[in-house]
This record gives C-alpha cells, structure tokens and sequence, in this order.
C-alpha cells in the first residue's frame, strides 16, 4: 500500500489542496515537506502530535521533513477562536524554542540522505522591516481574501488586532521560504491550519510563478467517541515533558483508553502495521478484558516518546500497583506512581495505629486496630497483623517512603 492509502486508511488524512496532483508528485519523486509549530508554552502534549507523526510516516517513505519551531510567528501568535493571545517576551519565546527543540527531535532521524532539518523562522524573519514586508509580501494578499479565512472572520464580532490579522502572512511567508530555500513542495498541519496553508500556497503563486507545484495537507482534530476532548485528565494535559507528567502518568493514559477509541488510535499514533492493528481490533471485539489494544497502544506511545527505559519502568510500576508488591520499587518509581495518592509527613516515631489514625487512613484507633488484625493493613507490600506494630528503619525505601495500603486498592504515601 502506498504512502497516501496507507494515511486514507488509517483516517488521517481531512483535506487535500490537490488530491491527484499530490498523489502523482510522491509517485514521481522524493520530495521536501515540512510542518511546524509555535513555542507559546514549554512543552508538547498529546494533542500536538499526530501532524508530527505524520511527517514521520513521509520520512520512512524516504522523503525529507522538516520540522519547524516558530520562534517568530510565537511572538505574534495564531488568531484564539475567542480573543487576542497574551503577547511573550522574546526571552521567554526562546526558552520555549529550546524545549519543544529537544522534544521534536525524538520523534525523528536526524541522519541519512532524508535526514530531518531543524528550522526557526526567526532567523530569516528577525530583519525583515515593516516596509519589506508591505512591500513584498502584503502586496499579495487581499483584505477579502484574509476576511475570508475562518480564524480570521470568526474573530471579527469580537475584535482582531492588526498584529493577530497579519499572522497567516507570517506563516505563508514561511512556506514560500521553505519552498526556495528547501525546495520544499508540502505543508502539512491540524485541520485549523488549513487558512494559513493556502496563504503560503498563494504568497508561492504570485511571487515563484515559474516554480514546480507546492501542495496543502491537513490532518483531522483528534476527538474521543464519549465526546471528552482528547488528550485531557483529570490532572490536566498530557505532556511530552516527563516532568510535567510522568512516564508512568503518560503509560496510564494510554492503557485507560475506551475500546471505542483504541483502534482509532492506534491507527493515528503508532507505527504498527495494518495486519497487526487488524489483529488487535479483533482482539478488541473478541476478548476485550484482556485489553491486548490498549496494552499495545501504551507500549508504543510510550516507547516512542520516552524510550525503552522509561516504558519497563512505566510497566514495573504498573504491575507493582496492580499486584500490591511495592517493595521492590526504587524512591524515584514512587515518586511517578504514588504522585496523586494521598500523603501524609511522618513526625517521629509512631505505632502503625497512631500512623494511620493520623494520616486519616483510618478514622478511629479502635477501627485502626481491627483494620491490622483483620489483615486490611500492608506496609510495603506486606500484610501486617500487629497492632503494636511501630514503623521502624526497614520500613523506609530509601529512606525516604513508605507505602501503606489499606483494603486492596487505597494506597496511602508516607513521607519523611
């Protein structure tokens, strides 16, 4: 199957500026392609990458991405549905330029003859003055033209600013760039960019006339099938950042995935074939408690984004939670898994029922005490039946925790 069928096939594909002249470019050539983003926070989330993923899929076929961080149009900002961006410093703008930098670079093969190329559009924008750009650029593009964008008449009842108004020039003036100094002839992106793509394809008409064609792509907005927006828990986004969410967190979120979605995804996010997909949606049909789909799904997710290493961890960590056996767990896998569960700072020395009265895990000394001696209590994974039992140093992992379970599922994190 080829590149286009196989995208068609897994749902990815929403809009197409040319379908055929597309098709009929990739069966001719290898060509240059690129997608891009804008630094106006410190990391990726989920909802960032499946364009990004695309773009992989055209480099395995042996074409060239390049992928670009925004470092000028950030300090503009793509038109919000709503109202007008917080304008960043340049400072903070390039902080975030170096994150997502180093987080983009794990998603692709930066060797070889189609070897991925970094780009910052700031460096061929940070000159350019006002009458340059009117001159050259503004020239081609008419006011009804722009009215005619979505992000641009959607904002007009509420009120657009001219730097806000000007950004799909901005963004159209990064593909003509592309296009003559990378000889790149596609743009790939979310659906909602699909304004700010034909711009760059008209800026590339007018002003390259002679050229060989250049193409637009756009990429669905990822949805869940209750309706929730994807990409979103309880605790917030999911980040790319393992500090802002855990590799363990990031492996949860996946593995909790709907049987109504998980077919879906694993068509969009990873890089399975169809065969094995096709096994896994019938796994899903057949033998759903075994959740082999979604097994899947966080293993390549997480292997994809964090590495080999973050994954076995990710995975210890869940079999330790779901078996009880915590005490094999080092401090830094406590701190991932046992990061939403409730704490309690231990003072001194306690009885294990003074303990659990005080950290509330139990609501009375006398309930405490039938909690140990009915076998409810565990530290560390071992069911105590003392009550006089009294937290000692073997009780810490080093050092610093302690796990205590109440019934089968509360678990409780002593701090010291």
């Amino acid at each position: 199957m080829d590149l286009l069928a196989d995208l068609q096939w897994r749902g990815i594909i929403y809009q197409q500026t040319d379908e055929d002249g597309i098709k009929e470019t990739l069966e001719k050539e290898k060509i240059s392609l690129y997608c891009g983003m804008d630094p106006t926070g410190d990391s990726m989330h989920i909802g960032h990458l499946l364009p990004f993923l695309t773009l992989r899929r055209f480099q395995e076929q042996g074409h060239r991405p390049i992928v670009l961080v925004g470092g000028a149009t950030g300090l503009i900002g793509d038109p919000k549905p709503s109202e007008e961006r917080q304008l960043q410093t340049i400072d903070m703008v390039q902080h975030n330029v170096e994150r997502l930098t180093s987080q983009l670079k794990n998603i692709f093969d930066f060797e070889g003859e189609n070897g991925a190329v970094m780009v910052n559009n700031y460096e061929w924008t940070k000159n350019l003055d006002v009458i340059t750009f009117l001159r050259d650029y503004g020239k081609h593009v008419g006011i009804n033209y722009m009215l005619a964008k979505d992000t641009i008449a959607n904002r007009l009842e509420t009120g657009i600013s001219f730097t806000e108004f000007t950004y799909t020039i901005l963004q159209g003036m990064d593909f003509k760039h592309l296009y003559e100094n990378h000889k790149c002839r596609l743009q790939i992106g979310g659906s909602d960019q699909w304004g700010n793509i034909t711009t760059g394809l008209e800026l590339i008409r007018k002003m390259v006339p002679d050229g060989p064609k250049a193409f637009g792509l756009t990429i669905p907005l990822v949805t869940k099938a209750d309706g929730t927006k994807f990409g979103k828990t309880e605790g917030g986004a999911v980040w790319l950042d393992p500090e802002k969410t855990t590799p363990y967190e990031f492996y949860q979120f996946w593995i909790n995935t709907a049987d109504a979605d998980v077919v879906k995804y694993l068509k969009y996010f990873t890089f399975l074939s169809h065969e094995e997909i096709e096994e896994l949606e019938k796994s899903v049909q057949d033998e759903p408690h075994l959740r082999r789909a979604q097994k899947a799904l966080a293993e390549e997710m997480t292997r994809l984004i964090h590495g080999q290493a973050s994954l076995d961890q990710a995975m210890k960590i869940t079999a330790a939670l779901f078996s009880g056996d915590v005490k094999n767990l080092s401090a830094s896998e406590i701190q991932q898994g046992f990061k939403d569960v409730p704490s309690y700072q231990f003072a001194g020395e306690e009885t294990l029922v003074d303990l659990l009265v005080a950290a509330k895990i139990s609501p009375s000394k006398r309930q405490a005490r039938e909690d140990i001696t009915n076998g409810a209590v565990s530290v560390n994974g071992e069911k105590i039946t003392d009550s006089a039992y009294v937290l000692s140093e073997a009780d810490k992992i080093e050092g610093q925790f302690t796990i205590v379970r109440r019934g089968k599922k509360r678990y409780y994190l002593i701090n010291y």
